[in-house]
């Protein structure tokens, strides 16, 4: 029976390819490992003669590193001795002769030409933050929010500060002018008194001098420390103290169907508006032994000052300076600014202000930024990104003279910026040929001409090996997903597949390749959109319009989509007669900074009048009819369909809204008050772009979907909007809820069960 089904299951899988896979829903929404494994997660060896990576071309339950050998030019898989012995991460010291990382919470030196490994610490405490010293000879680490230092040549470990959580003995705690004074007064009057205390203060700096010298103790109260960092001297210890607002009532998510069959509920998020947490950056001074808070001079004076978020700081290679990323909490303000050591304050380097929010590629919208932000070129220049011209690009400046220069200019943006090891040249990636298309690039550290080095159309991410001979290229194109390229660090060289992962019964379907094209919205501007269409189409035929998600994201590009089960849904509408049209509406990513903030105040504005836009279009150059557009999508694009079918109803015949926020009041803070602001403050921006405020203009099929331990959008959000529906007497709609799934479904069950109730929908609205 066992060698029957083996035969029965090969055979299958013969006939699968060598013909044509016939697209269902079912077929399309089952467990993704059904196209192939993909690639993913992959870094470089530090001798950059091998490459490593997260694969699962066997089907296994989970995946597993995999290595690429330089030399051999072949593809293993690593075994699990060898894979905890790999090291990612860390720090080397001067001359790369050395290697310090963490392993499992622990310190290890890696000897870089012999391999040979020394661990350092053996601890219950997780060491973190591990580096070298400006000179090589001490290890820096954290633990337990404390800095130490190991001298590696004689092993001796400091500790460098002393923070404590909690407040002052009240013995230590500096006393009033009046305690003072009737202290002073009682040792005047009270000679036994005096005598007693000369004894105590004598024996106790009798005891100092013989003492160790121990560092500052500096209580931070209940506040909580973070992001502890070290100069490479060891002389300052920059960190932040954040007092969280504890007053914002916090929501929860019943969860019905559990392993104890009670009803439990889940933990989530505040909604928009909860107060802001305080935040406060110091800077501990080792010879000095004091702490002392920086600030930008001034600001706290302003009438229009609400706090700020101080980023970690990037220390210059000499250790004499630092600088920083600072944003105000309503993140309408961004500074890059040095550290002022002399002065103990914050000086201004750059300000870039925008009335919506900041953002952008290398320009983080949201609180806290990773280092690749920005950084030093040598000890007097310092690089990072800014939108200033409109469009995200690299800038580089003096902090000594405060000279500025942009480096990259064009309407077009610029990625994860990188300076080569001779620091000659940058290395960063560019949606310079084509806005739907990313491409590596190398250019002179002065800015002038960039070369592009890869030329596979597409979405190209470059891992550069550390001594920058080769990349190795994650490539997708618009229906091929995600593989691994090794290309020599030239221009026009050839790029080598190393993984091939697609399945036979995902390559027996003829995936469509859509066509990236552009339209005019009613207001002149050009909207980028991916258009599917049947070979002969009919004439008047039916079209659906897909909305993406997340807002701020780019899918009308040449690469394969975040959204690969909707792409593959498209194609199996296209077999059954449809136009599919998938627009990168205002809000999206990709476009630039006015497009990027075109709905602040108003979501549900020029987003959707793209969407009102676009069905014109497809009715005017493709020949759709007018009473036959449908349009669908999730998160932020289910909200889009539900303003859709409540504001323009006479566009679209029908909607499907799947996970969707209905009322902006309710979704978290750091996302939607970019946007609106907050409700308390601008009720006007909340009420013009939340869909239950009109409910009232539904008159054509609405089908809605949502998980109910959905910690995202909260399932709350459609079960208000169903009640508002039912009070007006509305009846063509429909809810279907998933009581086991969030925010992203997971189980293919429910994928299928969504996506068959979307295109029955479709079938018996638009056909």
């Amino acid at each position: 029976m066992k060698f029957f089904t083996l035969s029965f299951l090969i055979l299958i899988n013969l006939v699968l390819s060598s013909q044509n896979l016939e697209l269902s829903v079912e077929q399309i929404m089952q467990d993704p490992s059904w196209m192939g494994n993909f690639p993913s997660s992959g870094y470089w060896a530090d001798d950059a003669q091998s490459f490593y990576f997260n694969w699962n071309p066997d089907n296994a339950p989970s995946d597993s590193l995999y290595v690429y050998d330089l030399t051999s030019k072949k593809v293993s898989k690593v075994e699990s001795l060898d894979a905890r012995a790999m090291v990612r991460g860390g720090d080397f010291n001067s001359d790369k002769s050395k290697k310090v990382f963490n392993r499992n919470g622990d310190i290890y030196i890696r000897e870089m030409n012999s391999g040979a490994e020394k661990q350092i610490t053996n601890t219950l405490e997780s060491e973190s933050s591990v580096k070298f010293s400006k000179d090589s000879g001490k290890i820096f680490y954290t633990q337990n929010n404390n800095v130490f230092e190991f001298d590696i040549e004689n092993g001796f470990l400091n500790q460098i500060s002393n923070f404590s959580k909690g407040n002052l003995p009240p013995e230590k705690a500096e006393k009033n002018e009046t305690e003072k004074w009737v202290e002073d007064e009682e040792m005047k009057l009270m000679m036994m008194l005096k005598r007693k205390q000369d004894k105590r203060d004598a024996s106790k700096d009798a005891r100092a001098a013989r003492a160790v010298k121990r560092p500052y103790k500096f209580y931070y109260g209940e506040k909580s420390i973070d992001d502890l960092s070290v100069s490479p001297d060891g002389q300052y210890v920059s960190f932040y103290l954040t007092e969280e607002d504890k007053s914002s009532k916090e929501t929860i998510v019943p969860s019905y169907v559990t392993n104890s069959g009670y009803t439990e509920d889940l933990p989530a998020r505040p909604n928009v508006g909860r107060p802001d947490s305080k935040y406060e950056l110091y800077l501990f001074d080792v010879k000095a032994d004091t702490v002392f808070q920086l600030m930008l001079d001034g600001q706290e004076e302003k009438e229009d000052y609400k706090g700020n978020f101080y980023g970690k700081p990037m220390w210059s290679e000499d250790g004499e300076g630092a600088i920083a990323i600072v944003q105000s909490l309503d993140n309408k303000n961004r500074w890059i600014v040095s550290y002022d050591l002399a002065n103990k304050n914050l000086k201004v380097l750059d300000h870039q202000y925008d009335e919506a929010w900041i953002g952008g590629p290398g320009i983080s919208s949201w609180r806290g930024y990773p280092r690749r932000y920005f950084g030093w070129i040598d000890d007097e220049n310092i690089w990072y990104q800014s939108e200033e011209s409109g469009w995200s690009h690299l800038y580089t400046q003096n902090i000594k003279n405060g000279k500025k220069k942009q480096i990259t200019k064009g309407d077009f943006e610029i990625f994860d910026p990188k300076i080569s090891k001779d620091k000659q040249h940058w290395y960063f990636t560019s949606s310079e040929v084509n806005l739907g298309e990313r491409h590596f690039y190398k250019m002179p550290i002065k800015g002038g001409k960039a070369e592009k080095l890869t030329s596979m159309k597409g979405n190209n991410r470059v891992s550069l090996s550390p001594d920058e001979k080769y990349l190795m290229i994650r490539h997708s194109y618009s229906n091929k997903p995600w593989e691994y390229y090794l290309q020599e660090n030239i221009a026009g060289a050839e790029a080598i597949q190393i993984t091939d992962s697609r399945s036979s019964a995902f390559n027996s379907y003829d995936w469509r390749i859509p066509e990236v094209l552009q339209f005019q919205a009613a207001d002149k501007q050009l909207v980028t959109a991916r258009l599917y269409q049947p070979e002969n189409p009919e004439k008047k035929g039916p079209a659906v319009m897909f909305v993406h998600g997340a807002g701020y994201l780019q899918n009308a590009h040449h690469w394969w989509s975040t959204y690969y089960r909707e792409y593959m849904f498209h194609n199996f509408l296209v077999d059954k007669g449809y136009t599919v049209i998938d627009i990168d509406y205002r809000g999206s990513s990709g476009y630039g900074r006015d497009w990027r903030t075109g709905i602040y105040r108003h979501m549900g504005g020029k987003d959707l009048s793209d969407y009102v836009d676009g069905a014109k279009f497809l009715v005017e150059e493709y020949d759709i009819d007018p009473e036959r557009i449908g349009i669908y999508g999730g998160s932020y694009g289910g909200f889009i369909s539900i303003m859709a079918l409540f504001k323009n109803s006479e566009t679209f015949a029908c909607g499907a809204a799947l996970r969707s926020v209905t009322d902006w009041a309710h979704y978290n803070h750091l996302y939607t008050a970019n946007i609106l602001n907050t409700p308390a403050e601008d009720s006007i921006a909340y009420q013009r772009s939340s869909p239950i405020y009109f409910a009232e203009g539904l008159e054509k099929p609405l089908l809605m979907c949502h998980g109910m331990i959905d910690r995202n959008v909260h399932f709350q959000d459609v079960v208000r909007l169903s009640q508002r529906l039912i009070e007006l007497g509305k009846d063509d709609w429909e809810l279907a809820v998933y009581p086991l799934e969030p925010h992203s479904f997971i189980e293919p069950e429910s994928w299928t069960d969504e996506y068959k109730r979307i295109f029955k929908l479709f079938e018996e609205n638009l056909k």
